[in-house]
């Protein structure tokens, strides 16, 4: 068993929080487990509880998008989200449920070690980055966690609700584009 299968079991068998009795399915992550970027979202909702899998309503869809605009497939990439029980109601998770769970995310983190981690959203980016973080101001500019840079987006679900995100969230991954790009020419 491979240590991140190991560290599934151990989140499934989790009741740290409230948020797992009111869960249908603990959503662990899932990808490539030596992915070069991360994606780190807010929490399950409707869909992924049921389901079991991060980012495959609505928002996942869209984000599905994204991902192969940037020629990249989604089993290449890591997707997880700071929380892996579906808070009531789709509501944001509590800084209390949150800082549970970032004790598993880091361990997500560390055994992916990815090159770069893009945050979905105000909460994973207020989690990763700065808990006064504020997506719409500082989106789209670089930032750290535990020495791993960040590029913090808006959500898909923002986009759904406001199409005209979608333009600020492709120059953000055009970002990233670049950044994998100079890095692999660099090692070469």
């Amino acid at each position: 068993m491979t240590e991140l299968a190991a560290l599934k079991e151990a989140v499934e068998a989790c009741r740290r929080c409230h948020l797992r009795d009111g869960a249908r399915n603990v959503v662990f992550g899932e990808g490539n487990p030596h992915a070069r970027v991360m994606l780190i979202g807010e929490g399950p909702g409707r869909q992924e509880d049921l389901q079991g899998r991060p980012f495959v309503g609505a928002a996942g869809q869209l984000l599905d998008k994204i991902i192969a605009a940037c020629g990249w497939q989604r089993s290449e990439v890591y997707i997880a989200n700071i929380v892996k029980c579906r808070p009531p109601n789709n509501r944001v998770p509590t800084i209390q449920e949150a800082q549970t769970c970032m004790a598993w995310l880091d361990q997500q983190i560390r055994l992916i070690a990815p090159e770069l981690i893009i945050a979905l959203g105000s909460t994973a980016a207020r989690h990763l980055i700065n808990p006064n973080f504020r997506i719409t101001r500082s989106r789209g500019h670089w930032f750290e966690y535990k020495g791993i840079p960040v590029m913090p987006t808006f959500h898909p679900a923002a986009l759904l609700r406001d199409p005209s995100k979608k333009r600020p969230v492709w120059e953000d991954f055009k970002q990233v584009i670049a950044f994998l790009e100079q890095d692999e020419a660099c090692s070469r």
